[in-house]
């Protein structure tokens, strides 16, 4: 893999080219590391903030406070415009290709809009809260508009802090993004509100304000932070590349992605909406506790996208097929080895897990056996959309997240009615097969890239001999819950012991990265991981 001096240290940037899956594997194995310890505290804070919410406050009011967190969080994906992406792609090239003159003006072209079509969109959703909050939860009277107004305010906070954890990662740099977003952020959230639970205050105004406003403490350190690297970056360069000059390139590359990256949130999110506004915020809230559950299995996914995103961006820039195959199949296996047995637990435990947020919430175990299954499959195609975007295909991401969108909503719209939270799992299980097969197939046809190497094989039949056989076959059976789990316990020691046995075909000997100086073994002194 081709080294790359840290154009963020001030260096001089010199190409370097060692063995592929040396310092490239071994880095993305230390950052994807690093970034899983911090997304799964991250996710656990995160699940135990919703366990929070589901007992501190009444099932409506639950319902009412995850409806109006959805039309947050689809305002600021739209506020972002597609710069999480965008920013990673041209920083990370920029830097690959010694172009340091070019970041100061990347960074500016992309952060401009955001700030502005931010605050814009805080703006309208305060004005427009109360028709939003009358077609979206008529029951929640004026508490739902307070809701909102609250939430909303803070959109531009958010899409902020999102955009300058992006361009960090541009950077080659993932602790922004682990100290700020994966543990600060989140961790304030859960403490403020669990304070707020704790002394009963309001679900329509205390919460939203616990809950949103550690996006404002993020916001500042993360912006800071961003402002250093930059620096750094511009050091001894004569003549910076004015902003005006990239706004052209950046935006015809980023623009398609800012639509695909609100068709994406808008999967994820409005069904709540609809489940809000055609069966009630009861439904909303057991729909939402259900659907926590993907967002522990899928910590795996985000972990290891956040430190195989930029080191892929590279490959593509160099045109290096070879590495981003490598990149891409040893990244997915580490996928499938990392979540399919979380999948495969949370289908056989689906009724024990969802007690845990009180009652009334048992009717959602359909919703995780359903979903959990239709994650396989996704996490067995790997982080296919984030691949296609590195190559540059993101008018493709984006035709493949509005086809996706559309099936979901038109399918929420015909399931929701008659059959409630099932019905929304339904449509959100089309659109997840839609967006992960369709860029599938289109890697294969454009590149001859696919995921399937023999550490993705590996670890499929590995999750499946281990934790799929013993526990479906109990399912089956109808065994009680001290039985899944002795078969669960013995599907864990059986699989760590398999991935041992495997562990050069599953690309485990990269995770000697961790050792720092092993890391940068047979590297020059200036090599970038």
């Amino acid at each position: 893999m081709a080294a790359v001096t840290r154009a963020d240290a001030g260096a001089t940037a010199t190409q370097a080219t060692a063995p592929v899956g040396g310092a490239g594997l071994g880095g993305a194995a230390r950052q994807g590391f690093a970034n899983l310890v911090g997304v799964g505290l991250a996710a656990v804070a995160g699940f135990g903030l919703n366990v929070v919410i589901t007992r501190g406050w009444s099932v409506h009011d639950a319902g009412v406070f995850f409806a109006a967190t959805s039309a947050f969080m689809i305002a600021a994906s739209a506020a972002r415009l597609g710069t999480d992406v965008g920013t990673v792609y041209f920083v990370s090239r920029q830097r690959a290709l010694d172009q340091r003159e070019r970041i100061r003006g990347t960074i500016l072209a992309g952060l401009v809009p955001v700030l502005a079509v931010g605050a814009l969109l805080g703006l309208a959703g305060w004005l427009a809260a109360p028709a939003l909050a009358e077609a979206t939860m008529p029951e929640a009277g004026p508490g739902g508009v307070t809701a909102l107004r609250v939430l909303l305010a803070f959109v531009p906070l958010a899409a902020l802090n999102d955009y300058a954890l992006a361009a960090c990662r541009g950077f080659g740099q993932m602790r922004p993004l682990l100290t700020v977003e994966r543990l600060g952020r989140t961790l304030v959230q859960f403490v403020a509100v669990a304070v707020a639970a704790w002394l009963g205050l309001s679900a329509t105004t205390a919460l939203p304000l616990a809950w949103a406003v550690p996006y404002l403490l993020a916001a500042a350190v993360a912006v800071a932070w961003l402002a250093r690297l930059v620096r750094r970056a511009g050091r001894h360069v004569a003549r910076p590349v004015p902003a005006g000059e990239l706004l052209g390139p950046f935006w015809r590359f980023t623009g398609p992605r800012a639509v695909s990256g609100v068709a994406a949130i808008v999967v994820q999110r409005l069904d709540i909406v609809l489940l809000s506004a055609l069966r009630g915020p009861a439904d909303a809230a057991i729909y939402t506790a259900a659907t926590r559950f993907l967002a522990l299995g899928q910590l795996a996914s985000v972990a290891l996208s956040s430190s195989v995103q930029h080191r892929l961006a590279a490959a593509f820039a160099r045109n290096d097929r070879a590495e981003a195959q490598q990149l891409y199949q040893a990244a997915t296996g580490w996928l499938v080895l990392l979540s399919w047995p979380a999948y495969l637990v949370f289908a056989a435990f689906a009724e024990p897990m969802m007690a845990l947020f009180g009652s009334g919430y048992s009717t959602g175990r359909r919703v995780v056996l359903l979903l959990a299954l239709t994650m396989l499959l996704a996490t067995g195609c790997g982080m296919v959309d984030m691949v296609l975007n590195m190559a540059g295909r993101t008018a493709w991401t984006f035709y493949n997240a509005m086809t996706g969108t559309v099936l979901n909503v038109v399918a929420n719209i015909a399931l929701i009615p008659g059959y409630g939270i099932v019905g929304a799992a339904l449509a959100w299980t089309t659109s997840i097969l839609v967006t992960n097969l369709v860029p599938l197939t289109q890697l294969w046809w454009s590149m001859r890239l696919h995921p399937f190497g023999r550490g993705t094989r590996a670890a499929m039949a590995l999750a499946v001999a281990c934790f799929g056989l013993p526990l479906g076959a109990a399912g089956l059976l109808d065994a009680p819950v001290p039985v899944l789990t002795l078969l669960a316990v013995a599907g864990t020691a059986a699989y760590l012991a398999g991935a041992w046995r495997w562990r050069a075909t599953l690309h485990l000997d990269a995770l000697r990265a961790l050792r720092r100086g092993r890391n940068r073994a047979g590297a020059t002194p200036t090599a970038q991981p």
